[in-house]
This record gives C-alpha cells, structure tokens and sequence, in this order.
C-alpha cells in the first residue's frame, strides 16, 4: 500500500470545501440545463445478438452540445427497469456497445454516456486560459467555464431522456460507472431524484487536494502539469476553489440512494483514501465500500458478482 492504512482509510473524513454558494451555482446550472430542448433522436444499429434492440441515441445538452451513446433495450415486455452508464476517463472503446448489450442481456435498458470530447459527443463549451494536456484544467479557472460542470449536466439530462422513453420503469433506474463514470454516477444521483440506485467502481473526482499530493499516475496529475505551467500561488488558489464545486466530497452529502463503491488498495489513479472520502461523506444508511487489498485501477472480478447481485435486489427483483 502506498497510502493510508486500511483503519485509518475507514475513518478518513476530510473537511468538506463546498464555497458559500455551492448550492445556489448548481441551483442555477440545472436551470441552464432546463433552457435547453431535449431533442432526442434513436437510430436503430444492426447488432449481431438475439433478443436485444440497440440503438444510437442522441440528446440536446448543456449550452447545446449534442450528446450520444449506444442504448441496447431488452427485446420484450416491459417497462424495464434501466441503467444509464458512464465511462472512464478518455475510455470508451467503440463507444462501449458490447457493455451496453451485456447490460441489456441482464434485463436493463441501458444508455452508455459518451462524456463530451472524450468521444463522439460535442462540446461547445467556451473555456479561456489554457489547458494541460488533457481534460482535467479546461476551463478550470472559473466554476461556470469548467469542464466538468457540462458533463455533470449531461449526466443529469441522460436521466431525464431514459426516465421519458415508454419502455422505462422511470421508478427502477440505476447509475453505474467505474473511475471518471462512478464519479459521474454519483454526481448524477447528487443532482438528479432520477435514480433510485448507485454504483461507483473506485470513483474519481474526489478530494482533489489530497489527490494532486498522493496519485501516481494520470489523470489527476494533469492538474500537476497545469501548475507546474502556472507558478502564480493565486492560480492554484483559484485552481482549488473551482475544484471545490466540483468536488465528491461536497456533492457527496446530496446522495440519498442505496451506494455501492469498490476501491483497490494498490490503486495509483484514484487512490484510496479520495474514495474513502466521497464515501464518509455520503449521507445515504444503505451504502457500502468493498474493499479489495490486492487490486489497482482495474477490472476486479469479485466485485462485478457483487455488483449483479446488488442491483438485481434494487432494480430486478
């Protein structure tokens, strides 16, 4: 291990660093999103599977960025009950159709969220002041040009597309993701009644003043090359405060469903005392953290039995 022990990961509660008007900024953001017509569109794809549709669907989203994604659809009776589905960061392969396919074959209709710029969806948000190397400090000088505040409202709007299709149980919708997608997941449940379950596989966007310290591989040490291009002490100072909006640990507190995490002990991306931290600070009595002492960053393979059988007792039975 190389961050902190386990009994002292289980204890780990870092001071929320939520700014005054953390609650009126993302009041006002769900009301830019509310300005902006939906305007869905299904495209029906040829997949070689028997008993699964799958379409290409697209929506209108934050400052009128079209986003898209694969949603296969069980080939029967519903309503469904659905999941809506988050990649990792800058990690969708073919846009994750086979994983959506899977999902379907396990009775969910389920929509993969292509997140803006990190695939085939757009991104039309307006971010002055540079950037390093990736995704992590676009517009990060300010809360209302960040980048993360338009995925995390393309999240929220992909909720609201599922919750309107007529073949959706609008009340058994669950949330699911691994790194930068069980972050978004719990983002969405923050800011969305939508879903009535979560699921984050090792979370990210999390105590982001401790992650810059503490990671050993990318991409929060983007936001280490971004300082290390900046060496203004007012820039990381704003640097912070913009995070801070951003943050699980601030966001976590909103989440009232059933959460299930799981977070590796050798895990250099997100290590393990970040998700520990958006974990203590969730609010929700029906949560859980499995915590695999042998695993990194990664598939493990426990925690998907885990998973199945969590949300099969939410969303199946």
């Amino acid at each position: 291990m190389f961050d902190l022990p386990l009994e002292e990961l289980k204890s780990y509660k870092p001071k929320k660093t939520a700014r005054p008007d953390f609650s009126a900024f993302w009041t006002s953001s769900l009301d830019a999103l509310k300005q902006v017509e939906v305007a869905p569109t299904l495209e029906p794809f040829s997949y070689p599977v028997k008993g699964v549709k799958v379409y290409r669907l697209t929506y209108q989203s934050f400052e009128q960025s079209r986003i898209e994604g694969w949603y296969a659809v069980p080939d029967g009776i519903g309503p469904h009950p659905a999941l809506v589905h988050f990649h990792g960061y800058n990690g969708s392969y073919d846009g994750g159709i086979h994983d959506m396919v899977n999902w379907a074959l396990h009775g969910y209709a389920t929509f993969g969220m292509l997140v803006r710029g990190q695939g085939g969806s757009e991104d039309r948000t307006v971010t002055p002041g540079g950037q390093a190397l990736g995704w992590m400090t676009k517009g990060i000088l300010s809360k209302e040009t960040y980048y993360y505040r338009g995925v995390y409202l393309d999240a929220v709007r992909a909720l609201e597309v599922i919750q309107s299709f007529s073949e959706v149980d609008p009340h058994r919708i669950g949330v699911i993701g691994g790194s930068q997608g069980g972050a978004l997941a719990i983002a969405a449940a923050a800011l969305s009644e939508i879903p009535n379950v979560v699921v984050g596989d090792y979370p990210y966007l999390s105590n982001f003043e401790r992650a810059v310290d503490v990671a050993l591989d990318q991409p929060y040490l983007e936001i280490n090359s971004y300082f290390r291009r900046n060496s203004d002490p007012e820039t990381e100072v704003k640097v912070f405060e913009t995070l801070s909006y951003f943050d699980l640990i601030n966001l976590a507190g909103w989440v009232k469903q059933p959460t299930l995490m799981s977070i590796g002990l050798i895990d250099q991306v997100t290590p393990p005392s970040t998700v520990f931290a958006a974990y203590n600070h969730l609010e929700t009595t029906d949560k859980e953290l499995k915590v695999y002492r042998y695993f990194g960053h990664e598939y493990i393979p426990a925690f998907q039995t885990e998973k199945l059988s969590f949300l099969q007792k939410q969303l199946l039975d």
